[in-house]
């Protein structure tokens, strides 16, 4: 992972290119929901393949956190709202990857 003082010292790396970073909205584990339940609001808020909604409970539940979408801010903040409607902890944030 880098950071935002990493990112801006390498000279590669635009302006426009940070600024044209998506959002990410990240699942985290917690531990109050069933595996079988964050499969299942996975499958329905972003229709997911059962096998697909499993992968990612499995990342939450191994590693701690999973991203499941990415895209404009106000795309993220919905999905963060919606998952947080279900009783899921989530965030969301800027996309690293660069």
């Amino acid at each position: 992972m880098t950071n935002m003082a990493e990112t801006l010292t390498k000279p590669e790396t635009s302006i426009n290119e940070m600024l044209d970073r998506p959002w990410i909205t990240i699942v985290w584990d917690d531990p109050v929901n069933l595996m079988t339940y964050v499969t299942y609001v996975l499958i329905k808020l972003f229709g997911f393949s059962k096998e697909r909604a499993h992968e990612l409970m499995m990342q939450v539940h191994t590693e701690g956190r999973a991203v499941v979408s990415s895209g404009t801010r106000e795309a993220m903040e919905l999905d963060v709202q919606r998952l947080h409607e279900h009783g899921l902890w989530a965030t969301l944030q800027r996309d690293d990857k660069i």
